[in-house]
């Protein structure tokens, strides 16, 4: 465009250019227009994500006014807004507590803390881990934490390896495995004790045989009595560790720490009340040399046991099967003043938990 008002040599009506001129300077009502102060918050979210084939067309004033609790509340919203769509029910879990968070880590040390609190929430046949810390644990074995195996005393890296398996396998047939649940003798967990320990063997002789309170099974076995109670499903949580260490003659001494939560109804058909009976068992197994102590293959000598459970039959002997108690009859006998437990809490070694009762009384459990 030149000077002189022509256009590559051809003139415009006087009319026509004034009226250009105008334009100019007034702006025409179908110009663009900038988006508004939210609009370029949209915009430029879905600018930088990566999914955008085409960016957005932004604007930046020469001296922007600043109002940053606006721009802020903005980007707030759009990302509430934006998760809310993507993920509904993630968003008023927050709210209403019932995210789904998922399995927990397993336990690699002693917990510093009890696990927290979950919503008041009763179990049901279909959810019978429901409003409980165990709905997250693992099931069965899986819920163990074993050690890297390597040598130590008098067995090889692959011999401990074997032993801690093994170990492993006296909790699975002592506390998970279904027959004895139902109050089967629990053999294959027998078989793996070291015969030759005379008075571990009059104490399992006694104990199936006329069981008393010093002489129980449920010491080291978890057994329930079909007559009055079943298992609902077949799932048993469990959280706990198996660590190992060289003990006396290089024996390999085996510590293992487990607490099992099973889900349990009436027997009684249609019943469908749910409630759960936990058990925390403290076993310690020794893998002698055996060309120092006498034992045989694949058996372990039994150096100590403690047991801990809530809602298993508390106030009297209970012939060597776990009792719970439903519906009104849960903690009735207990006095008032009963000092208070959590059993899920695993951050108290089970010396502290049993001290709690020292006279062998019964204590509140906190939860179930």
């Amino acid at each position: 465009m030149n000077a002189g008002g022509e256009k590559n040599g051809s003139s415009v009506p006087d009319e026509e250019w004034d009226r250009f001129l105008q334009e100019s300077v007034d702006g025409t009502p179908d110009a663009p227009k900038e988006p508004s102060a939210r609009a370029r918050i949209v915009a430029r979210r879905l600018r930088d994500e990566p999914a955008e084939p085409t960016p957005w067309r932004t604007y930046t004033p020469a001296r922007p006014k600043r109002r940053t609790g606006w721009y802020v509340a903005g980007l707030v919203a759009v990302f509430a807004l934006l998760l809310l769509a993507l993920a509904p029910g993630q968003v008023t879990g927050w709210f209403t507590g019932e995210a789904d968070h998922g399995p927990i880590a397993m336990e690699s040390a002693r917990p510093q803390q009890p696990p927290p609190s979950e919503l008041a929430q009763r179990p049901t046949l279909d959810e019978p881990f429901k409003g409980s810390p165990a709905e997250r644990w693992a099931d069965g074995t899986a819920g163990i934490t074993m050690p890297a195996a390597k040598a130590t005393g008098w067995m090889s890296e692959a011999q401990v390896a074997r032993a801690l398996g093994r170990s492993r396998d006296f909790l699975a047939a002592s506390s998970l495995d279904a027959g004895v649940l139902r109050g089967e003798r629990p053999a294959e967990a027998i078989a793996l004790i070291n015969p030759h320990q005379r008075d571990v063997e009059d104490f399992l002789a006694t104990a199936f045989r006329a069981p008393t309170a010093e002489d129980d099974p449920l010491l080291l076995f978890s057994r329930f009595d079909t007559t009055r109670t079943r298992l609902v499903g077949d799932v048993v949580k469990t959280r706990g560790r198996i660590t190992y260490r060289e003990g006396g003659k290089g024996a390999v001494q085996v510590s293992t720490d487990v607490t099992y939560v099973y889900p349990v109804t009436r027997a009684a058909a249609g019943s469908d009340e749910v409630i759960r009976t936990i058990v925390r068992r403290e076993i310690v197994l020794s893998w002698d040399d055996p060309a120092k102590v006498i034992t045989e293959r694949d058996t372990a000598s039994l150096v100590s046991y403690k047991v801990d459970m809530t809602n298993g039959g508390c106030d009297h002997h209970t012939g060597g099967y776990l009792i719970p108690e439903f519906g009104a009859g849960q903690g009735s006998a207990r006095p008032s003043d009963a000092p208070e437990v959590d059993p899920y809490d695993r951050s108290m070694s089970m010396t502290d938990l049993l001290r709690a009762s020292p006279d062998g009384e019964c204590v509140t459990a906190s939860r179930s």
